[in-house]
Parts: structure tokens; C-alpha cells; sequence
């Protein structure tokens, strides 16, 4: 999920019902805790700079330490999978090459995900598009519910999706949207499970990195959580968490009334 909202979300979902160890804002840090584990999720705030600059690092150093992880992508949908392995094929090291085959959103920002693109294609890494398509998501929000998720689950993203659109959204548009965050977890989880042998770090939203309602929850192996905030009380059930400068930005609650009332 993508919401205009996205700096805030994790401030109005933080539990602290797990534990979260914290890390120093290094590379080297953040490379240690990634080292090992079959599968990182690697959270982030989408628009912070420095966030991605930090994880970018830290995969390098994990790498040239000699892992060997394949990287997925919240940013690319799984459809998007044939696209990237014939971009590889044709340009074996552009990176706005495949990022314009991928047919990449432009609501991201491309700049802050093609040094992670760059690497992948640098060490011959798997590119793993791992989102559930925005049709898809939407196609399952004005679905009837489905019976095989827990109401508990279904209530915390439900808060969840209230609080990370700041108390805005009209009652009845909450739980279609909520049903969708959880079909992009369980999309995300599938992609990134056939790559667990070798290793794989998928880059996602913190919201999705979440160990209580997140990717987590979906997976049959042991995962790794390591989100990266811009405030302490952000730091929820993760079972790491990084501190970070705050991006500049307008108030993303106003932001969203604007653009509500338009």
C-alpha cells in the first residue's frame, strides 16, 4: 500500500506488543542483522532519501561480504516478472531499461529503487517483482470478505488502515481497502517464498514488514523484520528497527483532505 499518507502510517500503528531491537543507523548495522537470515523483510518510509541510501549500503556491504540473496520488489508488480527477465536478457546492466519495461508506477520514485536495480544486475542477482497488481487489489477490495483470514487480522488492518489515512476515510470504504492490504501481503509472500533457500531481501512499505498483520503472517519459514522509521514510537513489532533523519515533506493528513474534498 501506497497511501499519500505513508510517513505517518507507522506512527498510528505502532503496538509495541513485540519487543524491537534497536540498530544503529549504519550499514554495517544494518548489514549484520540481514546476514543469515533466509528471508529480510526490509521496511521503509517510501519518500525518505536517506532511508533508502542506508539500505542500499547495507545491501552492498551484505553482498560483497558474499551473499548472494535475490531482491524483491513492492515497487513491481508480479506481473511485471517476464518483462524484467527479457530486459536482463536484452540489457543485461540497464537499469532504466528494465525499470521502462516493467512498465514501473510513476507514482514512485525510481531514483531511490534503481541503486537496489543497479546491484542486482551488477552481481547477477534475482529481480523478483512481487506485488499484487493494482487491478487485482482493487477487484478484491469490492469483493465479498474472504472466510480464510482471521477477524482478528481483519480488525487490525481495518485500525490500521483508519489511522494510516488519518480518521478520513469514509466508515464504509474501510474494510475493502484493508481486505486489499492483506491480499498484498499474502501476494507478496508467495513471491518471495520459492527464493528462501538461497535468500532474499524484499524492500516494502513498513506497514507490510510488520511481524503481527504483515508479509509474516503468510509465510511457512522464519522471516527476519527490520523497519526503518523516522520516530521511536514508531518502532512496533519488528524485531529490528533503525531511526532515521525525517524527510521534508507537507502534512500528509492535510495533504489527504485536499485532495479528499477534490
Amino acid at each position: 500500500m501506497k497511501p499519500i499518507v505513508a510517513a505517518v502510517v507507522m506512527g498510528a500503528l505502532a503496538l509495541h506488543a513485540h519487543a524491537a531491537t534497536r540498530l544503529p543507523a549504519t550499514p554495517d548495522a544494518l548489514a549484520s542483522a540481514m546476514r543469515g537470515a533466509r528471508i529480510v523483510l526490509l521496511g521503509e518510509v517510501h519518500d525518505n532519501a536517506v532511508q533508502h541510501a542506508l539500505r542500499a549500503q547495507a545491501l552492498r556491504t551484505l553482498v560483497q561480504a558474499g551473499a548472494r540473496p535475490a531482491i524483491a520488489f513492492e515497487q513491481f508488480d508480479r506481473s511485471a516478472q517476464a518483462a524484467i527477465d527479457e530486459a536482463r536478457r536484452a540489457r543485461p546492466h540497464d537499469v532504466d531499461y528494465l525499470v521502462a519495461q516493467a512498465h514501473g508506477a510513476a507514482g514512485w520514485n525510481w531514483a531511490m529503487y534503481k541503486p537496489f536495480i543497479a546491484l542486482a544486475l551488477e552481481y547477477d542477482l534475482p529481480i523478483v517483482a512481487a506485488n499484487l497488481a493494482r487491478a487485482d487489489a482493487m477487484h478484491i477490495a469490492t469483493a465479498p470478505p474472504s472466510t480464510d483470514v482471521p477477524p482478528a487480522l481483519v480488525r487490525a488492518q481495518e485500525e490500521a488502515v483508519r489511522k494510516g489515512h488519518c480518521d478520513l476515510l469514509p466508515p464504509e470504504a474501510v474494510p475493502g481497502i484493508a481486505r486489499a492490504q492483506v491480499a498484498r501481503d499474502r501476494a507478496l509472500a508467495r513471491s518471495i517464498a520459492p527464493h528462501a533457500e538461497r535468500g532474499v531481501v524484499l524492500l516494502t512499505g513498513n506497514g507490510h514488514a510488520r511481524k503481527d498483520m504483515g508479509v509474516s503472517r503468510w509465510l511457512d519459514v522464519p522471516s527476519t523484520s527490520i523497519a526503518l522509521v523516522e520516530d521511536e514510537q514508531d518502532a512496533g513489532a519488528f524485531d529490528y528497527y533503525v531511526v532515521t533523519e525525517r524527510a521534508t515533506r507537507p502534512d500528509p493528513c492535510e495533504e489527504l483532505r485536499k485532495r479528499m474534498k477534490r
